[in-house]
This record gives C-alpha cells, structure tokens and sequence, in this order.
C-alpha cells in the first residue's frame, strides 16, 4: 500500500550557535511526532555573515547528530580529541551517547555554506554508551541512478547498495534524492518506520492522486503503508527522504540533551555544572 501525506511543515527561520541564521525544520515543540527523529535544521546561506559565528563549545548526552553537506565546511573538534574538517557532500554521524563538548565552526571563506543536521534519539538502553563519531567523505557516499532518478545514499540500504554509516544504533534509511521533470516512481520502505520527506528544490509530490504539491522548505509526514509515490512535474525537485524505527519510549528534552526521565535530565545538567559530564575520553 502507497502511503499518504498525513501532514506537512514548512521551516521556519531561528538563530542558533553564536548567531547562526538558519532554518528550522521541525524541533522541541514535535518531540515525538517523528520518533525517533527529534529534530532537522536546514543550513544554507551565501552570505558568510549569516553562518561565521559557528556553534562554539556545547554539550550533547543520549543522542546522536547527524551533519550532511551539501556545499562548504565546518571544522569539527570534541571532547575526545578529535578533529576534523565535514566538506561538501560529506556526512558525520557523532553519537553523543553519555555525553560530549565539541564545535562546529565554518570554515572562513566567501562561497555557500549549505547542509543539513538531523538529531536521531538513542533508545533508554544505549543512552548512557561510549561517545563515538563517524566522518565520511563524500567519494564514499553510494551515488547512483535508479529507475530515472538520481539518489545518494548516506545510510541505511537502498536496493542493492549499502550507506557507508556502519553501527548505526537506531536503524535509519537517509537518502538525497534528485528528480528530473515528469518522473514518477514508487519506494519500497519498512511498513513499521516512521518516514518523512523534505524538499529543498522544487516542488515533488508523495501522494497517489498529486493533491500534496510539497515546495522547498517543506516536510512531509507520511504514514500507512510500505510504498512511497514519488513525483515531480515540469521541473526538477531535489529532497531528503529520511526514515527509521520509532522507539515508543519517553522523551525529556532540553536544549542539547535528551533522556527519558526527568530524574536523568537533571543529572545531566547537574554532572555538566559539576564537571562530571564527560564520562569517557579518547
């Protein structure tokens, strides 16, 4: 069965890090709504004042960001000892697990900045595991054309071929897909997950009888079935479509931290007030 378009969202603009304008794809006041996703920020801009403040020093524990981009850079540095530089069409997968400082800072320079970072919750049982991350350059991402489209996949399997992500915690399916005029197909996908879509070119339809036209800037929910119709009109379209198994569990959230009691939540603020927040180091 087809799956239909239960709702849509359109991003809004907000402020992050030290003054990063960005927009904000669906957050806090959803929490639940795409379990096991908790939140998806859409970065783009040509204007370096817009983005150069960065997201300085900050702490996660009990989730896991994941950073793609699709045009410019960000140097990364943690709490572990990492560092390293996220490049056009590069994807990181940090999970933040019993907890995590680190920084994002753009990298100085007058082109596009422009990405996405996603926030997946990590179930109650894996809350409190070993922070890890993972940098993947883009020549490793699988690119490829499929029935008249063209898809990278960044995690997850999509026919034949497998994401470079490895261990994933919360099984999820991330895909970048681009679609030229007057294509039509279906998507086969895990009847059980959550899924949702969202365009940042174009317009596309996900709806049998093309009553849902989705503009950039737009998510869809969709819901009820193990098909997904995918359709664009007389220009091309290009979007996410993310997908993963809901975890059904309690979510307390604030700010950078997500756990499932309001017990943990407070002793994670009190462990990061009393330096105890970082409990593993590289």
């Amino acid at each position: 069965m087809i799956r239909k378009v239960e709702s849509t969202l359109t991003s809004t603009p907000v402020l992050e890090g030290a003054g990063v304008k960005l927009q904000r794809v669906f957050g806090y006041p959803r929490k639940g709504w795409l379990d096991p996703f908790l939140m998806l920020d859409h970065f783009g801009s040509a204007n370096p004042e817009d983005y150069l403040a960065g997201f300085p020093w900050h702490p996660h524990r009990g989730i896991e960001t994941v950073t793609y981009m699709l045009e410019g850079e960000f140097e990364h540095e943690d709490s572990m000892g990492n560092k390293g530089v996220i490049k056009s069409g590069d994807i990181q997968w940090m999970t933040a697990g019993s907890g995590i400082l680190h920084q994002e800072m753009p990298r100085k320079y007058d082109g596009i900045l422009n990405g996405f970072q996603l926030w997946v919750n990590l179930p109650a049982a894996n809350k409190m595991m070993a922070p890890r991350y993972q940098d993947i350059h883009a020549h490793l991402i699988p690119e490829f054309d499929w029935k008249g489209i063209h898809i990278r996949l960044a995690a997850g399997t999509f026919a034949e071929y497998t994401g470079p992500v490895i261990d994933i915690v919360v099984k999820t399916l991330f895909l970048d897909i681009t679609m030229p005029p007057g294509i039509q197909q279906t998507i086969d996908i895990h009847p059980g997950h959550t899924v949702f879509t969202y365009v940042f070119n174009g317009v596309s339809w996900f709806d049998q009888k093309m009553e849902h036209a989705i503009k950039a800037g737009t998510l869809a929910k969709l819901v009820d079935g193990d098909q997904i119709m995918i359709c664009t009109g007389d220009s091309p379209a290009r979007f996410l479509l993310i997908a993963g198994k809901p975890l059904g569990e309690p979510i307390e959230w604030r700010g950078p931290i997500v756990m499932n009691t309001k017990e943990e939540l407070y002793q994670a603020f009190e462990d990061y007030q009393t330096g105890r927040f970082i409990q593993q180091k590289g």
